[in-house]
């Protein structure tokens, strides 16, 4: 992958595109959840300007989310 996000961009795709919700903030940091069927998923963004490769992966993985499928919606 060589394309980065900084935290808002991730925080932006979650919420229009997953509909995840910010459920609060702490430091440089937002949680976000969303219910899926009967469970609940969170995972925390960093407000970085730019999120480490190895981060940005921990988040999708904790969201439940393919990489590749992430990089394809932000284009769209």
């Amino acid at each position: 992958m060589s394309k980065t996000f900084s935290g808002k961009e991730i925080i932006s795709i979650l919420f229009k595109k997953y509909d995840f919700r910010e459920i609060s903030i702490s430091g440089s940091h937002m949680k976000m959840r969303k219910i899926d069927g009967n469970k609940t998923i969170t995972t925390i963004v960093p407000l970085h300007k730019e999120v480490l490769i190895g981060t940005f992966h921990h988040i999708l993985r904790l969201a439940r989310i393919d990489p590749k499928d992430f990089i394809e919606k932000s284009n769209s």
